[in-house]
């Protein structure tokens, strides 16, 4: 099984990437997605952060209110701390057990967005960040997702820097082309990642211990 770790910048096309590994035969672990079913309405997590945060983080039918929490934990680093406190350690028990249900010779990629923030690239056996110019991400976050450019411009300064997530790429791909350029690049990526998946692992050399 080879391990990796998927990551991007917002608006550099993460996403399509994840997609497009999934069409060529990856087993893709969506964090973003996991940390949603780990507070769904009736689990453990909810009733942890129902405890922390009280009954106003609710919904009048019972689920998570994401904007109020939101609006909660961002303006505030010590209840930010305490919900990650909460909801890390449940995202990462269910990556490990979709990981684990993984066949040996799989190419498992964990689409993490803060991959680089937390610090999380020694988790993986290959970091592939994709990679956009700031221009490309301001577009795409203004003009696909209608975002103003001034809150566009916010989230991407909250993140990781574009050469900080490319130091501790292994392999980059640049998301500034058509998608058809794109599924070409992803197919070539894909490729590399069988290859190692495959490649004999070395044993640690006793000499060096």
């Amino acid at each position: 099984m080879l391990k990796v770790g998927l990551t991007g910048g917002i608006g550099a096309g993460k996403s399509e990437v994840s997609r497009l590994l999934v069409e060529c035969g990856a087993v893709l672990i969506d964090a973003d997605r996991i940390a949603r079913e780990v507070v769904a309405p009736g689990t453990p997590g909810l009733a942890a952060v129902v405890d922390a945060f009280g009954t106003e983080v609710l919904t009048a039918d019972g689920g998570l209110d994401r904007p109020k929490l939101g609006s909660i934990v961002f303006a505030d680093a010590d209840k930010l701390a305490v919900l990650n406190s909460i909801v890390h350690p449940l995202v990462g028990a269910r990556s490990r057990e979709l990981e684990s249900a993984a066949a040996e010779d799989a190419v498992v990629v964990h689409d993490v967005p803060l991959l680089t923030e937390n610090g999380l690239a020694p988790l993986y056996d290959v970091v592939v960040v994709v990679d956009a110019s700031p221009e490309t991400q301001l577009d795409r976050l203004v003009r696909l997702r209608g975002m103003t450019e001034q809150d566009a411009r916010a989230r991407m300064a909250a993140q990781a820097t574009r050469d900080k997530r490319r130091e501790i790429a292994d392999i980059v791909v640049d998301n500034d082309v058509p998608l058809d350029e794109l599924r070409r690049r992803v197919r070539d990526v894909w490729d590399e990642l069988v290859r190692r998946a495959h490649a004999p692992r070395q044993a640690p050399d006793a000499s060096q211990e």
